[in-house]
């Protein structure tokens, strides 16, 4: 008895306490104008500690049995302490009925980098064959060059809901320092289009970690600084979000006629 006991106790405390603090929220399936089973949602770290490869595996059912199981990666490299990856899971072939799914996460532990990638501007456009985008500009405040520079955007509808992710990379995909970029994220399932009522973005390099800019629900778009995170116990340095928002995007689009 005594022995099960001690390695009851083992389990406990060699367990990374961040497990029980990292978990998805806000997933949402849909079907895409191409026929593609997407699952999306945001990936929750409320750990104080970053975490990376984190892996999202999906198992779908039907008739209360199992019929196919995935995965995918978060979208992007690191999900810094108290801040929210997300996830677009993707199938292609066809699986037949499905009456629900369950997720499951995995994830390392990690060393927490800076944070000087700066999105300096942001705005939702219209484009040719109704096509929808976000276009902005992102800058480098680090020391040295950032390189695969890339762009991540969230959408919701008007319950907070994650209904689409999307991504780019900066062209060129590297920035020397002080250097800003242009980006355009297109929204290319028409599917969603109409739920969207919100974005976020989220910028990050190799060198980089990626800081999640969270929706206000204000009905305004605005874009603020994001400076310099660095995880260190002496040296701390602020995080400021920088976030674009979106209330209403079809009377802007109205108006972008």
């Amino acid at each position: 008895m005594k022995k099960i006991l001690l390695f009851l106790l083992l389990i406990v405390f060699t367990i990374p306490s961040a497990f029980a603090e990292v978990y998805i929220d806000n997933d949402h399936k849909y079907i895409g104008d191409d026929g593609t089973i997407h699952i999306v949602g945001e990936i929750i770290n409320e750990s104080n500690q970053p975490i990376n490869q984190v892996n999202v595996i999906a198992i779908f059912y039907s008739g209360g049995d199992s019929i196919y199981q995935t995965s995918t990666e978060n979208l992007t490299n690191m999900i810094m302490p108290e801040m929210k990856g997300v996830f677009d899971l993707m199938v292609t072939e066809d699986i037949g009925h499905v009456d629900y799914y369950t997720l499951d996460i995995d994830f390392k532990v990690t060393q927490p980098k800076d944070q000087v990638i700066e999105i300096t501007s942001s705005e939702f456009t219209y484009g040719p064959v109704d096509n929808i985008a976000i276009q902005g500009t992102v800058t480098n405040n680090g020391e040295i060059t950032a390189n695969m520079v890339k762009v991540v955007a969230t959408l919701y509808d008007r319950d907070g809901n994650v209904v689409a992710v999307s991504q780019t990379n900066t062209e060129p995909d590297y920035l020397r320092v002080s250097d800003e970029s242009f980006f355009v994220i297109p929204i290319l399932d028409k599917t969603q289009v109409n739920d969207i009522v919100d974005y976020s973005l989220v910028a990050e390099s190799e060198e980089y970690t990626a800081v999640p800019e969270f929706p206000l629900g204000s009905g305004l778009l605005l874009v603020a600084s994001l400076s310099a995170y660095i995880a260190i116990t002496k040296n701390p340095s602020v995080v400021t979000k920088s976030l674009g928002h979106l209330s209403n995007p079809r009377w802007i689009l109205s108006r972008l006629r």
